[in-house]
């Protein structure tokens, strides 16, 4: 039984960290080099990701610096991240890629906001839904005579109290990120 708890722990804290990903690509009006992660360049044939192709690095607080390993590799990369949906056009000086973010306004934001809500219940949504699939494996244990009816009780309060604390995680993320959002 305490395995099965532990599996679903680890099941919601991966869902806890997918959100995390998820919410640093969301651009809030600073620069952050996790916008990249899901940009891929066409690299002699192979889809490789910028962060392996050139050094990411922020100069000022709204511009992200790319400078690519190899020099040939510039246009590829600036090709890329005009083809993405970053919605950014990159300025290429012959060394190095700029990225300006603009400031946001009042209804990005909002708009940023609600996604960010969504992300959210999507998140709570996949913990509960692991929670489900705990307490089933729990009631079969039971019925196969593996834990009694107290063990099935007290194995169904430790699920739901951690599926309570990982919706609780997940609230304060989200009411975080929208903090950021709203402040920049």
């Amino acid at each position: 039984m305490k395995a099965t708890i532990e599996h679903a722990k680890e099941k919601m804290n991966k869902s806890l960290n997918a959100l995390g990903n998820e919410f640093a690509a969301i651009r809030a009006g600073r620069a952050n080099p996790a916008v990249l992660d899901k940009v891929m360049v066409d690299y002699y044939g192979s889809p490789t990701p910028v962060n392996q192709m050139a050094a990411v690095s922020v100069s000022e607080a709204r511009i992200l610096v790319i400078q690519p390993w190899d020099k040939s590799s510039l246009k590829l990369i600036e090709k890329a991240i005009q083809a993405s949906d970053i919605g950014i056009n990159p300025t290429n000086d012959g060394n190095v890629i700029r990225l300006a973010f603009p400031q946001l306004t009042e209804d990005r934001r909002k708009e940023l906001c609600k996604d960010i809500k969504k992300l959210g219940e999507e998140s709570k949504v996949a913990i509960r839904s692991i929670r489900r699939d705990t307490m089933e494996k729990l009631k079969a244990m039971k019925k196969n005579s593996e834990i009694t009816e107290d063990d099935l009780k007290d194995g169904e309060k430790k699920v739901q109290d951690v599926t309570d604390k990982f919706c609780a995680d997940v609230d304060k993320a989200v009411a975080d990120k929208e903090k950021e959002i709203m402040t920049v």
